[in-house]
């Protein structure tokens, strides 16, 4: 799926990503995705790298169940930021 196409559907805030990432120098960057979103990760990976120039990108297959659920055991690999991808705002929009 094209990185338009998702768009239409998610606000992934991709400008917010590659800010924080040529702001921090990240090198080694790990994607969390929870199950319904997996399937566009490497569209997501491709689009980022198109962005940003020297960065992997890691894709974590283990399951995301929220913010509060980070990887765990990833310690020697060297991570320099961690993004987590969701399917919901954090705020109702009935606020």
């Amino acid at each position: 799926m094209d990185i338009k196409d998702l768009e239409k559907n998610y606000d992934f805030e991709f400008d917010k990503v590659i800010n924080e990432i040529k702001k921090k120098k990240c090198k080694r960057v790990l994607l969390q995705f929870p199950d319904g979103l997996k399937m566009y990760a490497t569209s997501v990976v491709d689009f980022l790298e198109s962005k940003t120039k020297d960065v992997e990108f890691l894709i974590w297959l283990g399951n995301c169940f929220g913010a509060c659920d980070t990887p765990s055991g990833i310690d020697n690999l060297k991570i320099d930021l961690v993004v987590q991808f969701g399917h919901n705002e954090l705020q109702p929009s009935y606020l």
